[in-house]
């Protein structure tokens, strides 16, 4: 069975720069959903498991995390910390996706920015000092002062873009155009690698002639830029695209598993259990019971659609039950 995926329906208008949903104590009661806006998403005073894509861990105390445009997400708050009254707040930052397209944003001042969008289709954690400096902006944003809130908005976007204090989270396969283009010659191996990674016999020397290197230099190198070795990292892009049509289509396992460039079942198997601390099986049926969805209890009407359904059939909804903050 194909997972439903619920669209979002958000409020962000054509007038607006961004939006700032402020929710406190609130819960986490929505489905397994994308939307075509990124979304910087803030939660302090609460802990719980995070998905994007197709990663699925653990947060502690804090999360903050930055979404691509249509990347499936969701995020659980632990069930006994929320009984037992501990306060969180959860702060939410939506965007279009053409907001930073214009001409202005073109300029070489903006280009580390740029690079940030194009590498949130695979969603970006941030974690130490940036958190913390990131979580007083994102505060400060969810009273409305005016154009400071416009340049208050591009700090922040400036800060994590420069940040070292990051790592992505869905694997290369899940979002195969996300690669950071280091150098020319590391983007000449990422584009080969993402073309020929379902052939069963591809090798380290098919890249490596790619870019005119023996195998050995070869390899120094991609894991100097790719900050992991040839070989894990093209298992994490095969199986982040088993994932992808674990989630997406009805296939059988054994078909998943040819498509994602595995020669045999039990090789594909045995690797998934490894990466994924679970079958192939049990990854797809977690995130159909992660999905559940009480449409008679959902807060906002119409804030979220089915896959299937088409944005222009339903009305937007008239209220949020967070604070919104249109800018």
């Amino acid at each position: 069975m194909k997972m439903n995926i619920y669209r979002e329906i958000t409020p962000l208008k054509g007038s607006d720069v961004f939006v700032v949903l402020d929710s406190v104590s609130n819960g986490f009661d929505y489905p397994i959903h994308n939307h075509p806006e990124y979304e910087l998403n803030l939660i302090a005073g609460m802990s719980g498991t995070r998905i994007v894509g197709d990663s699925t861990e653990r947060y502690t105390d804090y999360d903050l995390v930055l979404l691509g445009p249509y990347i499936y997400h969701k995020w659980d708050g632990d069930a006994y910390l929320q009984e037992s009254g501990q306060p969180y707040r959860v702060i939410t930052i939506q965007f279009g996706i053409d907001l930073l397209s214009g001409r202005f944003f073109q300029k070489e001042r903006f280009f580390q920015i740029q690079q940030l969008l194009h590498d949130s289709s695979r969603g970006i954690r941030f974690h130490g000092k940036t958190f913390e400096e990131a979580m007083r902006i994102m505060v400060s944003l969810t009273e409305d002062r005016g154009f400071v809130n416009i340049i208050g908005f591009l700090q922040l976007l400036d800060l994590l873009s420069q940040s070292s204090e990051s790592s992505f989270l869905a694997s290369a396969g899940f979002s195969p155009n996300s690669q950071r283009p280091e150098s020319n010659r590391i983007q000449v191996a990422y584009s080969y690698i993402l073309k020929h990674f379902t052939e069963p016999e591809l090798r380290i020397g098919d890249v490596a002639a790619q870019v005119n290197m023996g195998n050995s230099a070869f390899s120094h190198f991609f894991k100097k830029y790719a900050f992991q070795n040839f070989s894990r990292f093209l298992i994490d892009v095969r199986i982040g695209h088993a994932c992808k049509l674990l989630l997406d289509t009805d296939e059988p396992i054994n078909m998943i598993s040819f498509k994602s460039g595995f020669n045999n079942l039990v090789n594909f198997n045995r690797l998934f259990k490894k990466y994924r601390s679970c079958t192939p099986v049990e990854y797809r049926r977690r995130y159909f019971q992660k999905n559940e969805f009480d449409w008679t209890k959902q807060v906002t009407p119409w804030q979220f659609l089915p896959g299937k359904a088409q944005a222009k059939e339903v009305i937007k909804p008239a209220s949020y039950s967070t604070k919104l903050l249109h800018l």
